[in-house]
């Protein structure tokens, strides 16, 4: 699957863009647990608060199953 990062998820993670192989019907659960063991505590100050875009949804669903494409998204701020 490709994993495209942005912003604060592309600074913790070092890249804007990587290919990960996490098998068939893998989760939303399973991509973070992923992100963190490679990126660390960086990686999860951004997940704490942002989301996974999942199919053009906004998924943050750990059982959800995860598409050919996931977009990590930090937290928004603004009115």
């Amino acid at each position: 699957m490709t994993v495209r990062y942005f912003a604060a998820a592309a600074e913790a993670s070092g890249v804007e863009e990587e290919q990960l192989e996490l098998g068939d019907g893998a989760t939303v659960g399973a991509l973070r647990d992923t992100l963190l063991a490679r990126y660390g505590a960086a990686m999860e100050r951004v997940m704490r608060s942002g989301s996974f875009l999942v199919g053009g949804r906004v998924e943050r669903d750990p059982a959800a199953v995860l598409g050919e494409q996931v977009d990590i998204l930090p937290p928004f701020a603004g009115g």
